[in-house]
């Protein structure tokens, strides 16, 4: 499972033990909007509305002391067909098995 370091902005990969972590639930804005995996990595896309969001759910998981996000958005590497589908089918069992956080956005 690849996370999102809420203090680095640097993903981490997981086999087995997974840590503690916030999902970012939230409506999908434009394509162009959203940063994938590709442009976290490479620091593109920081100026859009959803680098926003992903940098708000990583504030929020510090503040509640969780050091990871998972976030569909990035944390999905969509140009590996093996590695979406795997997400698709463990989607329930990620959304089950976070740490408990409400997190509430405004629109932007």
């Amino acid at each position: 499972m690849r996370l999102l370091n809420a203090f680095s902005l640097e993903f981490e990969t997981f086999y087995g033990d997974i840590p503690p972590y916030a999902i970012l639930s939230h409506t999908w804005g434009e394509e162009f909007e959203e940063p994938t995996c590709q442009d976290i990595k490479e620091g593109r896309k920081t100026d859009t509305p959803g680098y926003s969001k992903i940098k708000a759910c990583c504030d929020q998981a510090v503040k509640s002391k969780l050091k990871y996000i998972w976030a569909d958005t990035c944390c999905i590497d969509k140009s590996n067909s093996a590695e979406l589908q795997e997400a698709i089918n463990s989607m329930f069992k990620w959304y089950v098995t976070f740490s408990e956080l409400e997190i509430s956005f405004p629109v932007f």
